[in-house]
């Protein structure tokens, strides 16, 4: 540990709130409840007294340190903010006052962001599976590693800067994609403006590939997530448990149809990497039709607002798994079909698009890897 620092009980730093209030039926009252992971307090509800059981609750004010008893252990405390002030929880969420001869609030709210604070959790709770909680006595005998109140002030101002930066980058990195896809949809939009619509079953008619289940074999599923997100791969079935189930087998360039979702974009393309995989009666595939169409231009429109609406049209039924894309209607579906060449030069600037969003992909992720690094090395004395 870093000279000058001291590891301090939670104890000595934080005193717990105790001011209850009766709860009046005829007012009107903030209900808030705390995110896992560190991700902050919010408002649960706004309700009338009325519609409260019990007749007391505990009243926050901003600046105070509130913790989930159940999920402390999965990261859920944090500071209350100014806008929830006033707010009301109760007897599950103990809340505390940070001493500020000792502790400056955000400096403990920066911590509490770390690895090692919800270890810290981890530790003082206990329990059954169902029934674990985080033990107050116990809490606040845990030892966090406390420099002087300057220290504090500096580590909180550099953690601070760093993560202004970071949500800079972040936001030019959102608005950059905005222009991408701004920019391929106005491409996409440009190459149809002529084009002549045809139905599904004449461009990308249906093609089923029914396999022969055998016990002895395996079967490794393919899925379809939802708004567009693509494939995934599900463990594989072997004959048993696949049963009396049709299976079809799905093969690299097939455009895929989940027909559950496909009102809410559960379209996709399958990739070199989806070979050999099978799909139940629930997922369609079409294959374009030679020097005609591709499935990479077919599923972009199938994702637009144009392509999801005929979709959803196509796919009657209550919400949720109520709503079913029905194979003829899918086949009488009308798509775009300009030029060849115009779908050739179209897919090539969604490939590149695809390769640039790749390389953003893996930006945001050292973006999220940024700030857990930083924390825990300000937590060290190392900032």
């Amino acid at each position: 540990m870093k000279e000058g620092w001291s590891l301090t009980p939670l104890g000595e730093i934080l005193e717990k709130s105790e001011e209850w209030i009766d709860i009046n039926p005829e007012g009107r009252y903030k209900q808030i409840t705390v995110k896992i992971w560190g991700k902050g307090v919010i408002e649960r509800n706004e309700v009338t007294g009325a519609e409260i059981s019990g007749s007391k609750r505990l009243k926050v004010k901003a600046g105070e340190f509130i913790v989930s008893r159940i999920d402390a252990r999965h990261g859920a405390f944090g500071l209350i903010p100014d806008f929830l002030d006033g707010a009301i929880v109760t007897n599950d969420f103990p809340v505390f006052i940070p001493n500020p001869s000792c502790i400056l609030p955000k400096y403990l709210d920066w911590m509490s962001k770390t690895r090692s604070f919800i270890d810290l959790c981890v530790a003082a709770s206990e329990g059954t599976t169902n029934r674990v909680r985080l033990k107050e006595d116990r809490f606040l005998s845990m030892q966090i590693p406390l420099p002087p109140l300057d220290e504090q002030r500096r580590i909180v101002a550099r953690i601070e800067e760093l993560a202004t930066k970071v949500e800079e980058a972040r936001l030019l990195r959102r608005q950059t994609e905005q222009e991408i896809n701004a920019t391929l949809f106005g491409a996409y939009k440009k190459i149809i403006d002529d084009a002549q619509w045809l139905p599904m079953e004449e461009v990308a008619p249906l093609e089923r590939r029914a396999i022969e289940v055998k016990l002895s074999e395996s079967y490794p599923e393919l899925g379809v997530r939802s708004f567009g997100k693509g494939t995934f791969h599900k463990p594989a079935l072997n004959g048993a448990e696949v049963g009396t189930k049709k299976l079809f087998r799905i093969e690299p360039g097939d455009l895929v149809f989940q027909i559950v979702f496909a009102w809410e974009g559960a379209i996709a393309v399958a990739q070199e990497k989806d070979q050999s995989r099978f799909g139940s009666h629930r997922f369609l595939t079409c294959v374009p039709k030679r020097a005609m169409a591709t499935s990479p231009f077919l599923c972009f429109h199938f994702l637009t607002k144009k392509g999801l609406q005929d979709l959803g049209e196509a796919s009657p039924g209550g919400a949720g798994r109520n709503r079913t894309l029905g194979l003829k209607a899918l086949a009488n579906i009308k798509v775009p079909v300009p030029s060849y060449e115009k779908i050739i030069w179209f897919d090539d600037l969604q490939a590149k698009v695809d390769a640039l969003k790749h390389l953003q992909a893996q930006t945001a992720t050292e973006l999220d890897a940024f700030i857990p690094s930083i924390l825990d090395k300000a937590f060290k004395g190392e900032l």
